[in-house]
């Protein structure tokens, strides 16, 4: 396993590698046209959960120093509501800029240091017991990312599908 700089971030290095590979596991073999499906109009369909799971992405990446945009932030920026009207993107599109942003993410997360992550980030909460730096804000954001995967799971056995595979990719670093 990579050491990351902070030792702050030592349960968030395995989880942020684990949210990457269950990623892409429960997303595999899954179609274009039931990506797009809702349940009975009340749920989000799993283009917007991938959506949402990228948005995480990038967040971390930006409150981290980078200065990568998401291309589809539009679509998807704070758990921007499900709008039916939309055009939304390709699941392989939103797989491929997965691909693109967590390896830099996670460079970010191997490089950061503990003076960084303590950085106030307001974001609003103004909860006494949840300080508002940006190792909380990452730590939201697994916690955040761990969800989405949890709703794409569900989604995958409702249409159908075999529930996801635990056929890890050793080789994927990120």
């Amino acid at each position: 396993m990579d050491n990351p700089k902070s030792q702050k971030l030592d349960i968030i290095i395995p989880a942020f590698r684990g949210h990457s590979q269950s990623f892409l596991m429960v997303l595999e073999s899954i179609s274009e046209e039931d990506a797009l499906k809702r349940i009975e109009g009340r749920t989000n369909h799993i283009i917007w959960m991938v959506g949402n799971f990228l948005d995480m992405r990038y967040a971390m990446g930006n409150v981290l120093g980078l200065a990568e945009e998401f291309k589809y932030k539009d679509f998807f920026f704070q758990g921007k509501a499900l709008d039916e009207s939309l055009a939304y993107p390709s699941l392989q599109d939103l797989i491929a800029d997965f691909h693109r942003i967590s390896p830099l993410v996670y460079q970010r997360l191997l490089q950061v240091t503990d003076v960084e992550l303590n950085k106030a980030f307001p974001m609003g909460m103004n909860i006494d017991f949840f300080p508002e730096d940006v190792l909380n804000f990452v730590g939201m954001c697994i916690g955040r990312e761990d969800y989405l995967c949890g709703q794409m799971g569900l989604m995958r056995r409702i249409l159908g599908y075999d529930a996801m595979k635990y056929d890890f990719d050793l080789d994927m670093k990120y």
